[in-house]
């Protein structure tokens, strides 16, 4: 199964840039995320990787093949829109041995393989039906099955379960994932969904106007974003000005206007203005200051509180006026906080994120804009 490289790749449309000068490396059998405000040009990405789009520069190589020019049909692509485009006059079966056919395929070998695939997702059962009668999800499942019956190596997603409701999203999901895992593709898939990317990417991709700003595995961008645009975009930070005023052999201290925050990390900006960032299930609520330095704890009173779960979300608002998120694990307890009531925040050292302060200030830098 291939790889694909992206080398210089630049898509303009007149005065527009909607892809900017993209490098990227997709490993074989690899499953790659890609995710980012809308309009940042990931869809245009991978219609550029496709064929369906000519870059304006660069180079695109599958299974180290150079692909500027050559046509879709030529490129062992297989694309799945989020608007699923099934033959409508046609039923399951039909629209899955549709690619095999026109190629002029054994009819032999379409039937077993058709039959193998349909299978394989859990189709088997629906093989006369027409898309009409078939729910959102398993007309998506014969999306991918039409795909992969057309010998495509590479499976290019836009947005495969956007249409679909959220428990029907979850499962099919992970059934993607496995299928791909399973035949040994590469896939690319493309989304909006934060959590389905973490929860299905082997690496994400996170674009802004354009350009790549961040490629990890979930785990390094969500814990270790290089990036604040990242930290803001995948999950939720709180971000707080400071300025580092001591370096101790644990790490380094920051002055902010609610308080003195300590952080693990080491960083090589001594003395400067800094962004602080911390995500909120990271920032743990108190209810007394008990065996505690004074300045470790920020004091603050609740200004909202919102059950979402398995987690509540609290706003905490300090002395100085800013504005502190933190999301616990509900249990029963929690019911003593409620709004105004006077509670400290403990930032834990570890999790505590810094980055120099950017030149047009921290909205500008986070802006999905």
């Amino acid at each position: 199964m291939p790889s694909v490289k992206l080398m210089n790749v630049t898509k303009r449309y007149g005065e527009i840039v909607a892809v900017d000068n993209v490098n990227l490396q997709i490993e074989d059998k690899e499953y790659l995320c890609i995710i980012g405000p809308s309009g940042c040009g990931k869809t245009t990405l991978i219609k550029c990787i496709s064929g369906i789009v000519e870059p304006t520069e660069g180079e695109i190589y599958i299974d180290g093949k150079l692909m500027n020019n050559v046509p879709i049909n030529e490129r062992g692509v297989g694309y799945v829109f989020q608007e699923i485009a099934l033959f409508p006059h046609m039923n399951v079966y039909e629209n899955v041995s549709y690619g095999p056919m026109v190629k002029g395929s054994d009819t032999s070998k379409i039937i077993s393989l058709v039959r193998e695939i349909l299978n394989l997702m859990a189709l088997s059962d629906r093989i006369r039906d027409q898309p009409s009668v078939l729910s959102g999800g398993a007309q998506q499942k014969t999306a991918v099955a039409r795909a992969l019956a057309s010998g495509s190596i590479l499976l290019l997603f836009d947005e495969p379960l956007g249409s679909l409701d959220a428990k029907v999203r979850a499962m099919l999901r992970h059934e993607l994932r496995k299928m791909i895992k399973d035949l040994g593709l590469t896939a690319i898939h493309v989304t909006h969904d934060q959590q389905e990317a973490m929860a299905i990417a082997d690496r994400i991709v996170i674009m802004k106007a354009g350009k790549i700003i961040e490629v990890g595995t979930p785990l390094e961008l969500y814990l270790r974003p290089k990036a604040l645009f990242t930290a803001n975009f995948l999950g939720e930070a709180n971000f707080i000005a400071g300025k580092i005023v001591e370096k101790t052999c644990n790490g380094v201290r920051v002055e902010t206007n609610s308080g003195i925050l300590k952080s693990s990390q080491r960083v090589g900006f001594y003395g400067d203005k800094v962004v602080v960032a911390i995500r909120p299930e990271f920032v743990t609520i108190k209810k007394n200051a008990k065996a505690k330095r004074t300045e470790e704890l920020w004091r603050g009173r609740i200004k909202s509180k919102v059950f979402m779960g398995s987690i509540i979300r609290f706003t905490v608002e300090t002395e100085s006026g800013d504005r502190i998120i933190s999301k616990c694990p509900f249990y029963l307890d929690m019911n003593i906080w409620d709004l105004n009531d006077q509670v400290f925040l403990e930032f834990p050292p570890d999790y505590v994120l810094l980055y120099p302060y950017p030149k047009d200030g921290i909205e500008k830098e986070v802006s999905i804009e």
